[in-house]
């Protein structure tokens, strides 16, 4: 298993790099199936825990666990003004994805988001393409682009099949857009230069809080809660804090955003298939089709021009 403190501690004194390596393919792999079996997670806790009152509770407890790791390391928990500014921005856009991807999982299914909320490659390609110097969607790229559009209309238009939302949908292509804007404020802002962990630090404080006072609006904070929800709490806290978060942050001061983004295809890929094992979702033909057209264009989106010479 890839153990994050080396990524992390690597990420610290390494150069950036022009394309993915075996390293970086590898940690992307494990990165890819641990968010896809993420959204099962979530989607199982908050049948017992209110959506928000449960994406608050991860952060506030994800932050905990987040502080004793600091401590374990002894990174120094200090910011510039310009850090600063840039955690609370990365903060609040934390916030709004995750109260509108966990409201999206709890009123459609884990496949309809999954294959909409992993598009976030394509928004970040297309304003890393006014935004990032050497980033640009250029011919097959951009015709990626275009074919992974046609899968998200696909999508939205399929309205058949079990829990399908129309607003879990919209909900879970603005999430899709809330992450992306973060993997972009990363690499414009200051914050890039904060370690991952005190970038983390701040959107799991900011949205833990916010998200806790915003709970009591979305109704009744606890279900019908029994143990499994609290397992998958503690899951979503500990284990993607420390294994998915982190690890994201670290591969995105190493690698090229567009790159580290474009793996994310295999995430949907993945999320389809546990739900329909573990779930018991049904998947329609269109949903596949759908899928389909999204990884072929995330595929193409992560193609680089070659240079000339």
């Amino acid at each position: 298993m890839l153990d994050p403190q080396s990524c992390i501690g690597s990420a610290k004194g390494m150069d950036r790099k022009d394309r993915l390596d075996l390293i970086g393919v590898m940690a992307m792999l494990g990165f890819a199936s641990l968010f896809a079996f993420n959204q099962i997670v979530i989607k199982i806790t908050i049948d017992g825990l209110q959506p928000i009152f449960s994406a608050a509770l991860r952060s506030l407890i994800g932050l905990v666990a987040l502080w004793l790791w600091i401590k374990w390391r002894g990174i120094p928990i200090r910011m510039t003004r310009g850090q600063l500014w840039g955690g609370i921005l990365i903060g609040l856009l934390f916030t709004f994805e995750f109260l509108c991807l966990f409201i999206a999982l709890d009123i459609t299914t884990v496949s309809r988001a999954s294959v909409i909320f992993y598009t976030m490659p394509i928004w970040l390609g297309i304003t890393a393409h006014f935004f990032l110097p050497g980033e640009r969607l250029t011919g097959i790229r951009l015709i990626g682009f275009l074919v992974a559009i046609c899968g998200v209309a696909w999508a939205f238009l399929n309205r058949g099949g079990g829990e399908a939302s129309l607003l879990g949908d919209v909900l879970a292509l603005i999430a899709a857009f809330g992450w992306a804007g973060i993997a972009l404020c990363v690499r414009l802002t200051p914050v890039s230069e904060a370690p991952a962990e005190l970038q983390l630090g701040c959107q799991l404080a900011i949205s833990g809080v916010v998200l806790l006072l915003l709970s009591p609006l979305f109704g009744p904070l606890i279900r019908e809660f029994e143990m499994i929800h609290g397992i998958g709490l503690l899951f979503q806290s500990i284990v993607m804090v420390l294994f998915g978060f982190l690890l994201w942050f670290a591969l995105m001061k190493i690698y090229p955003a567009s790159d580290i983004a474009s793996f994310s295809f295999l995430s949907p890929v993945l999320s389809v298939f546990f739900g329909w094992w573990i779930l018991g979702e049904e998947i329609q033909a269109q949903t596949v089709g759908a899928l389909i057209l999204v990884c072929i264009g995330l595929v193409l989106i992560s193609r680089r021009a070659k240079r000339t010479s």
